[in-house]
């Protein structure tokens, strides 16, 4: 058997397989949580015009100084402005007009007064109090500047950033599209949920739970679902997929047994196959197939192995086609609330939920090491990483966690 490689090699070995997907210009929702390929610059300034910060009038100054409860100034009103419905473009010495909030200040006006310091009047208004020069008027470029740079390339694009493209007039924007991620769970005995179960089946949790993570890491998962323990049939389902497909993931098949057709069947494409110095999740395998290239994942088939795997080698991976930074989850300290142990010369990534104190961040360990604890799995929100040349670690110890599930 070979020796096993450590994790940090076999994440090595998978990052030199993919690359930055080519940027193509996407709609603004569909960029949604895609990284920006450009830099964008501002075309127009916002706000693009002078325009009104609340409802009132736009009046010269110069006409209203001095006004007063006590000695108010009065003033002929032309009309009405409205935003989106500027029928006055000027306005005359001595006259006001009346103005909605983000409507635009006619020219010749310096200044806005606000319904609270008038009487509202509709043909004449009477003004009780004097606004300063440029007071409740929102001047062009008061926010953004034509010629600003908006969004650095290399930028995951949220729903703020969104917004600010659209109100520069952006339909479009650069970005790395979301990968194309085609997940194939690989063994006889199982079954969709839905269908009966026999008395040697089990329900496929894999490949759903796989293709959860996979548009959780912002990717497109393409589940083809199962396929029995045949080498043929699962090239020619894999072979069927990768037109499109930017990554592979399986589920199953990669070890050591009678019947592990993934293994079987890739090792003669160049696939490779070997030990990794982690628990769970030993057996790995990773390569480039088709006539594309396509890279892919093999993972082990019980779900906790699956599961880990995904978040140590396939979401470095989805980032690294998407052009995120850091490609993995950041390492946290906290502290351990109770002992516990570590098989010597392998990396275990202990299930664990991570809450905070008044000491700061602890985790707590959830379930036990088996590969398929799901159930303890799905309560956990963090992975708690024991080195490999811890074998016991006691309660309040200080350890490093992986939080899953958040944003990095």
């Amino acid at each position: 058997m070979n020796k096993p490689c450590t994790v940090e090699e076999h994440l090595e070995r998978v990052l030199s397989g993919v690359r930055p997907l080519t940027p193509v210009a996407t709609p603004l929702l569909d960029a949604l949580g895609l990284v920006c390929a450009e830099d964008v610059v501002a075309a127009i300034s916002l706000p693009s015009f002078d325009n009104s910060a609340m409802d009132g009038y736009a009046v010269r100054r110069s006409d209203v100084v001095g006004a007063s409860a006590e000695s108010p100034v009065s003033l002929p009103v032309v009309g009405d402005i409205g935003a989106g419905q500027a029928t006055i473009r000027s306005l005359e010495p001595g006259t006001a007009a009346k103005i909605m909030t983000g409507a635009p200040i006619p020219e010749g006006a310096d200044a806005g007064v606000p319904y609270e310091w008038t009487d509202r009047g509709v043909t004449e208004v009477r003004i009780d109090e004097a606004p300063e020069a440029g007071q409740h008027v929102r001047p062009a470029g008061d926010d953004v500047s034509a010629g600003d740079q908006l969004v650095a390339e290399g930028t995951v694009l949220g729903p703020r950033r969104i917004g600010l493209l659209a109100s520069v007039g952006r339909a479009t924007v650069m970005a790395r599209p979301r990968p194309r991620v085609v997940i194939l769970s690989t063994g006889s005995e199982l079954r969709d949920p839905g269908e009966e179960l026999g008395h040697d089946s089990i329900y496929d949790g894999n490949s759903y739970l796989l293709a959860a993570a996979v548009l959780r890491a912002g990717a497109e998962p393409v589940r083809v679902g199962i396929v029995r323990d045949e080498p043929g049939a699962f090239l020619q389902t894999l072979e069927a997929h990768l037109d499109g497909a930017d990554l592979v993931v399986t589920s199953g098949g990669v070890s050591q047994g009678d019947y592990d057709v993934v293994k079987e069947a890739l090792l003669r494409e160049g696939v490779w196959f070997g030990p990794v110095a982690m628990q769970p999740g030993k057996p790995q395998g990773f390569g480039l197939v088709g006539a594309a290239k396509v890279p892919i994942v093999t993972l082990p088939g019980n779900s906790v192995s699956a599961y880990i795997s995904f978040e140590m080698f396939v979401l470095p991976a989805i980032r690294t086609l998407m052009g995120m930074s850091p490609v993995s989850r950041p390492l946290l300290d906290a502290r351990l609330t109770r002992g516990m142990t570590s098989p010597e010369g392998r990396r275990q990534f202990m299930r664990g939920q991570v809450g905070y104190d008044a000491q700061g961040r602890y985790v707590v360990p959830v379930g036990g090491p088996g590969s398929h604890l799901i159930g303890a799995l799905a309560v956990a929100n963090a992975l708690i990483v024991v080195p490999e040349d811890a074998i016991a670690l006691g309660q309040g110890d200080r350890v490093q966690v992986l939080v899953l599930d958040g944003e990095f």
